[in-house]
C-alpha cells in the first residue's frame, strides 16, 4: 500500500470519527451549544481543553523553532506551559463561580457596560481570527504534502470538515472531539519521537534522550549537535542569541497571553462546579506537559538528521569531478510542496547548507567556492519531514499526518465557536435583540459560525509568519487587551467602566499597531523602512512576539488611573465582587 493510500485511509478515519462524535453529542439548546450543558468532566474537560490549547503552533511548529532557534525556542515552552498556573489560581474558578457563557458577558455585567461588552467582543474578534489564521496555515501544510492536494484544496477540505462538528455540536460536539483529537495528536506526536530516540541514542525515552550520547559515540546528542552547527556557521545550539528583556518579554507574554485566551477560559465554563474548573486545569497542564516535554528532543534530533541527511558524501569521481550521493526521497517530495528549497548556487551538484548571515564564515567559506547557502527549510515542517528524513515506516508518517490535522482543527474549531458566541450571545442577543428567543439565537450562532469558518480559511492563505510566530502574536493581544481587566474585575473592585473600556483599548490598538508595523500589511505596501536591520528598530528592543508585555502595562495603568479619576463602581458591583472571591464552602456555611 502507498503512502498517500494509507494516509488517505488514517486520515479519513480520524475524519468518520470526529464527525460521528458531533452527530452523537449534538447541540439541543443554547447550553449545548455555547458552554456544553455544564456537564463535562474534569478530566474530559482538562484533555479537551489540551487539544484545544495544543494547536498547529504545539504540534506542528513549536519543535521546528527548537529545531532551528536552539536554546531560544525555549521561550514558547516556559511561556505555554506556564500560562496555566496563572489560569488556575487567578482566573478559572472565579470565572467558573460567574457562571457565563462568555467572556464578554462576565466583563459586561462586572463593568455594567454594554459598551464594554462590544470592546471586548472587539479585542476576542481580534485575538481569535490571528490565532486561527495560524491554525489554518497549519491545515494548508499538512494536506498539501500528505494528501497531494493543492492547499486551496486542503484548506476547503479541513474548513468542511471544522463546520461540520462545530455547527452542528457546538461547544457539546467539540469537546468530545477534542478528547478524540488528543488522544489521536498525542499518539502521532510520541510515537515517531521513540522510534528516532532508539535509532539515535538507543533510549526509547525521548526526554532522556535529549541528554543522552549518540549510540555507538560516546558523545552526547547535544554536544554533537553544537559541533555540528557551529562548523556550519551558525550559533551554538545551547546558547541564546535573543536579548533578556525580549526572553523575558516574550515569556511573559505568553504565559498572560494564556490566562487572557478567550478560547481556553471558556472550557472552564463547562463543568459541573467551581472546584473543577481548577482540576481540569491541572489535568489539562499535565497532558500538555506529555507533549511539551517531548518538543526539545524532537526539535534537536529533527535538527541532527536534518544536517546529517542534507550534507552527502563522497562516492567517488569521473573525469576528475567529484561525485555525491543522491538527495534523499523525503527532500525531493518536501520541495515539491515549496516549503523546501534548493539553488545550486556554485553547480557542483552538493547541498550547501551554511549560515550565509555569518559574515566571518561566508569570508571563509568563499575561498572554498561557496557562493551562499542554498537550502531553505520552512521550519514549520520540521515535525511532519521527521519522520520521513529518519525512514520511519510509512505508517507512522500517516499517523503524524492525522496528528497534524487534528492538532490543527481542535484548536480553530474552539476558536470559530468562541467568534461564534461572540457575535450571537452577546452583541445579538446581548446588545441587539435581547428577545431573541432560543431557537433564534442557537441558529444565529450556527450561521455566525459558518461565516468566521469562511472568514478563517481565507486569513489561511497568506497568515503573517509561520504558525508560532501569528500564535504569539495573538497571545501578546490577549495579554494587552483582555487579561488586565479580567484580572482587575475579579481582584481589583475599584477598577470601573470608564477604565476597563479606556484600558482594553489602549493595549489592544498599541499592540496590533506594533504588530501590523512590523510583520503585518504595511510592509506588503510600503517595504521594510529598516533593511534587514529590523531589530535595531524595536521598542526597548523587544519583538512583536513580547510586546503584548507593553500593551498589558499600559493596560494596567490607563484603566486604573481613569477609574480613579471617575465615579467607583456602584455597591452591588462591589458587592458581586467580593461573592465571586468567597470560597465556596465558606459561602455555603455563612448562608
Amino acid at each position: 500500500m502507498s503512502l498517500q493510500v494509507l494516509t488517505y485511509i488514517v486520515v479519513g478515519l480520524s475524519f468518520v470519527l470526529y464527525i460521528g462524535i458531533a452527530i452523537w453529542s449534538r447541540a439541543h439548546n443554547t447550553g449545548d451549544f455555547y458552554i456544553a450543558g455544564k456537564g463535562v468532566s474534569p478530566i474530559a474537560n482538562g484533555m479537551a481543553t489540551a487539544a484545544d490549547w495544543m494547536s498547529a503552533a504545539s504540534f506542528i511548529s513549536m519543535a521546528g523553532l527548537i529545531a532551528f532557534l536552539g536554546y531560544d525556542g525555549s521561550v514558547y515552552l516556559m511561556g505555554w506551559t506556564g500560562g496555566y498556573v496563572l489560569l488556575a489560581l487567578l482566573l478559572a474558578p472565579y470565572l467558573r463561580k460567574f457562571g457565563k457563557f462568555t467572556v464578554p458577558e462576565f466583563i459586561a455585567e462586572r463593568y455594567y457596560s454594554r459598551t464594554a461588552r462590544i470592546v471586548a467582543v472587539i479585542c476576542l474578534i481580534f485575538i481569535s481570527f490571528t490565532y486561527v489564521a495560524g491554525q489554518m496555515r497549519g491545515v494548508g501544510i499538512v494536506f498539501s504534502r500528505f494528501l497531494e492536494v493543492d492547499v486551496t484544496v486542503g484548506l476547503l477540505i479541513g474548513m468542511g470538515v471544522v463546520f461540520v462538528y462545530a455547527v452542528l455540536g457546538g461547544m457539546k460536539g467539540i469537546t468530545y472531539t477534542q478528547v478524540a483529537q488528543y488522544c489521536v495528536l498525542i499518539f502521532a506526536y510520541t510515537v515517531p519521537a521513540i522510534f528516532i530516540a532508539i535509532q539515535i541514542t538507543a533510549n526509547p525515552i525521548p526526554q532522556l534522550a535529549f541528554g543522552s550520547e549518540i549510540a555507538g559515540t560516546g558523545t552526547a546528542l547535544l554536544d554533537k549537535l553544537d559541533d555540528i552547527v557551529t562548523a556550519l556557521g551558525f550559533t551554538q545550539y545551547t546558547s541564546g542569541t535573543k536579548s533578556r528583556i525580549d526572553v523575558f518579554c516574550i515569556t511573559l507574554a505568553l504565559m498572560v497571553g494564556t490566562a487572557g485566551l478567550p478560547h481556553v477560559i471558556v472550557r472552564f465554563f463547562t463543568v459541573p462546579k467551581v472546584r473543577d474548573a481548577r482540576v481540569s486545569a491541572g489535568y489539562a497542564l499535565f497532558f500538555i506537559a506529555i507533549l511539551y516535554t517531548t518538543a526539545p528532543a524532537v526539535g534537536s534530533m529533527a535538527r541532527y538528521n536534518l544536517i546529517n541527511t542534507m550534507q552527502p558524501g563522497e562516492i567517488g569521481a569521473v573525469d576528475g569531478n567529484l561525485l555525491y550521493e543522491d538527495r534523499p526521497d523525503w527532500f525531493e517530495t518536501w520541495q515539491q510542496t515549496g516549503l523546501v528549497r534548493y539553488e545550486d548556487k556554485n553547480a557542483d551538484g552538493r547541498i550547501q547548507y551554511y549560515n550565509d548571515a555569518n559574515p566571518e564564515f561566508a569570508a571563509r567559506a568563499k575561498d572554498y567556492g561557496w557562493q551562499g547557502n542554498e537550502l531553505s527549510v520552512d521550519r514549520d515542517i520540521m515535525v511532519l519531514a521527521n519522520p520521513e528524513i529518519a525512514g520511519l515506516p510509512d505508517w507512522v508518517i500517516a499517523l503524524v499526518a492525522a496528528g497534524g490535522i487534528a492538532a490543527a482543527l481542535s484548536t480553530a474549531a474552539g476558536l470559530l465557536l468562541v467568534i461564534s458566541a461572540a457575535i450571537s450571545h452577546d452583541l445579538i442577543k446581548g446588545i441587539f435583540l435581547p428577545s431573541i428567543s432560543e431557537r433564534r439565537e442557537l441558529m444565529a450562532g450556527r450561521i455566525a459560525a459558518a461565516f468566521a469558518i469562511m472568514i478563517a480559511g481565507y486569513l489561511g492563505f497568506d497568515p503573517p509568519g509561520w504558525v508560532a510566530q501569528v500564535v504569539a502574536f495573538a497571545f501578546g493581544l490577549a495579554a494587552a487587551s483582555l487579561f488586565p481587566v479580567i484580572l482587575l474585575g475579579i481582584f481589583f473592585k475599584r477598577v470601573n467602566k470608564q477604565g476597563a473600556i479606556a484600558g482594553m483599548l489602549t493595549g489592544l490598538l498599541f499592540t496590533y499597531g506594533y504588530i501590523e508595523y512590523f510583520k503585518g500589511l504595511f510592509l506588503k505596501w510600503a517595504g521594510a523602512p529598516w533593511g534587514d536591520n529590523v531589530a535595531e528598530h524595536w521598542l526597548f528592543g523587544i519583538s512583536p512576539e513580547g510586546i503584548g508585555v507593553i500593551g498589558m502595562a499600559l493596560n494596567f495603568i490607563v484603566a486604573i488611573a481613569v477609574s480613579y479619576s471617575t465615579a467607583p463602581p456602584p455597591d452591588r458591583i462591589q458587592h458581586m465582587i467580593e461573592q465571586i472571591r468567597v470560597p465556596r464552602h465558606l459561602e455555603d456555611h455563612h448562608l
